[in-house]
């Protein structure tokens, strides 16, 4: 029997999640993705706590979607330096690593993180 996409995306995710783990040094950068919007936060799963976080709804709305996910990308970047964090997991949370996922991966490289 075939999975539906979402409940094929929830096994990768938990697949991914074994082997992620965030810490206070080098905290989880999970990637959430809507079909409007794309979300990005960086998490502490020792304490569970969400260190920072950033959004497509903080932005302009008339930006094309890729546009908006590297805007996203160096965002949570921006907001990570803040914290003093410079080096993160990267957790694609069971999407492809590619579209908006990539452009937001590559738009937290060009803020300066690194994973």
């Amino acid at each position: 029997m075939a999975f539906s996409k979402s409940a094929r995306r929830n096994k990768i995710r938990k697949r991914i999640r074994k082997s992620i783990v965030g810490t206070a040094e080098r905290p989880r950068l999970s990637v959430f993705r809507s079909n409007k919007e794309i979300y990005a936060q960086l998490i502490n799963d020792e304490n569970g706590v969400t260190l920072a976080s950033a959004s497509s709804r903080e932005l302009d709305s008339s930006m094309a979607k890729s546009e908006a996910a590297v805007e996203v990308g160096k965002l949570v970047a921006k907001k990570a330096k803040d914290a003093g964090i410079a080096t993160v997991s990267f957790d694609r949370g069971g999407y492809l690593y590619h579209g908006r996922v990539l452009s937001l991966a590559q738009g937290a490289r060009e803020g300066g993180l690194n994973f």
